[in-house]
């Protein structure tokens, strides 16, 4: 992919000022198999500037206007799906049958979203005596991850073409291949020069650059609970707006009236999906302890059946993790949870049989966990389950709580009302009853030290404008 090795600049694609590049590696054989080049202060520069000069028309543009170029985007996104997933399967490890269903969808879903919630936003509203207006904030630094490529730039960039705002994009270095297909969408949907600009590079140069700089008036950006402390404080000279979307220690939290066949059965598979590299996995099961026999022997049965393998087979198996490191810090806290003294219920250290090229890592499932230990603490980001016991109602919510964490929380039991009623006690901004789904539509972001925004739909709109009141309007 021959703009790999260039970075797009104020509607171009442009040579690099240096020439530093890196190596982009398939996780499921270790093997490098392309080329990217990593841009510098300057080219952060560059970028800064023409999102700065299309600004000023750009946010001046109709509603209408930026609804026909989301509409183009979604079509032209929808041409390139099959290759945006392929993309993902072979830089990331994602299985090629989830890429297709889930990454890749996120994509499409974040688009559509935008769309529906720029038809009807109220951008205008009157008071008793004043005109209260929302404008676009304007330049926006995005340091995008890993784990959910599509996700989680489409997510901030197709709210803040819809608010009228201009951006800078940083893909993670370990996934530009999904992101340089994007951005060839985005440069076909006919989006104005210098709406959009993407620099590859690592965080250390470029997030700096976009987190200091005057010209910058938010970065938003999606990664772990340290960096965007570090983010946060690289902002504060400009007093930028800073949008973070951190990481989780996410409770579910199953109930003594749950049919605990279905629910530990779900736990376990949502747990492992996309390998466990999701900032919201149900990572602590909460099991009542009247029920915890039943509930380790349910986890068993249901993690024989979870098979890893090669992520280009069509299928519902997990792929590897996704890259050295990730493999490396998950064995780390295995040897952890062992040390500990968790009892190790499923899986271990080590590869799976046949599996020793590559990163892949054995899901595995620690039981007589107790929250104060390590692996209940911190995000491990990684193919590991906790399973927790507790004894009454209350406990179980203080377990749930008891997080530097809040971003998600799952709550499971036979009585809705109840569930519902649970639901409202658990300190996390997205609660999941009995399994449901997040809608694209609602709402995602953190409490605590999971992050200070919400993004997706008509919500994710609010970090990209700014509140104007027109006195004696």
């Amino acid at each position: 992919m021959e703009n790999l090795r260039k970075f797009y600049i104020d509607g171009q694609w442009v040579e690099p000022l240096e020439s530093t590049s890196r190596e982009v590696e398939n996780p499921a054989t270790g093997q490098s198999f392309a080329t990217t080049a990593m841009g510098s202060a300057a080219d952060v520069e560059r970028a800064i500037t023409a999102a700065r000069a299309a600004f000023d028309s750009f946010s001046q543009t109709s509603r209408e206007e930026r609804l026909a170029m989301l509409e183009r985007l979604l079509a032209g996104y929808m041409e390139r799906y099959d290759e945006i997933a392929a993309a993902i399967t072979q830089e990331m490890g994602a299985p090629i049958s989830f890429s297709k269903a889930a990454q890749a969808d996120t994509g499409r879903g974040h688009i559509q979203a935008a769309i529906d919630a720029l038809k009807n936003y109220q951008f205008e509203e009157s008071t008793s005596s004043a005109r209260v207006v929302k404008e676009p904030i304007g330049v926006c630094g995005f340091i995008c991850p890993w784990n959910w490529p599509m996700n989680q730039i489409v997510c901030k960039v197709a709210p803040a073409i819809a608010a009228g705002c201009t951006m800078v994009v940083k893909p993670s270095e370990e996934t530009p291949l999904s992101a340089m297909l994007f951005t060839e969408v985005v440069h076909q949907a006919g989006i104005p020069a210098g709406v959009y600009n993407v620099i590859n590079g690592p965080g250390s140069v470029v997030g700096e650059v976009l987190s200091t700089h005057p010209e910058v008036d938010l970065v938003s950006l999606t990664g772990s609970t340290r960096v965007g402390a570090l983010v946060s404080k690289a902002a504060a000279d400009s007093i930028k707006r800073v949008a973070l979307e951190l990481g989780g220690k996410s409770p579910n939290l199953i109930l003594d009236d749950a049919d605990m066949e279905k629910a530990v059965k779900w736990g376990v598979f949502n747990c492992f999906e996309n390998t466990g590299q999701s900032c919201n996995a149900p990572t602590r099961m909460l099991v009542p302890q009247s029920r915890y026999e039943e509930a380790l022997d349910v986890a068993v049965r249901t993690a024989a059946k979870v098979q890893v393998g090669d992520p280009t087979q069509e299928g519902r198996h997990l792929g590897p993790m996704a890259s050295k490191k990730q493999y490396d810090t998950t064995q780390r806290y295995i040897q952890i949870g062992i040390d500990e003294g968790a009892r190790l219920l499923w899986g271990g250290l080590g590869k799976p049989e046949g599996l020793e090229q590559g990163y892949y890592a054995k899901p595995t499932i620690f039981a007589d966990v107790r929250n104060d230990m390590t692996i209940a603490q911190e995000e491990i980001f990684g193919p590991v389950l906790c399973i927790i016991p507790y004894g009454d109602e209350e406990e179980g919510i203080a377990i749930a709580n008891d997080s530097i964490y809040g971003l998600a929380g799952y709550v499971q039991g036979s009585d809705v009302e109840r569930c519902r009623r649970v639901a409202r006690r658990i300190k996390a901004g997205m609660i999941h009853l009995n399994g449901a789904y997040q809608d694209y539509d609602a709402p995602f972001g953190g409490y605590k030290q999971s992050g200070n925004c919400r993004e997706w739909g008509a919500y994710a709109f609010e970090d990209f404008l700014e509140i104007k009141a027109i006195n004696g309007f």
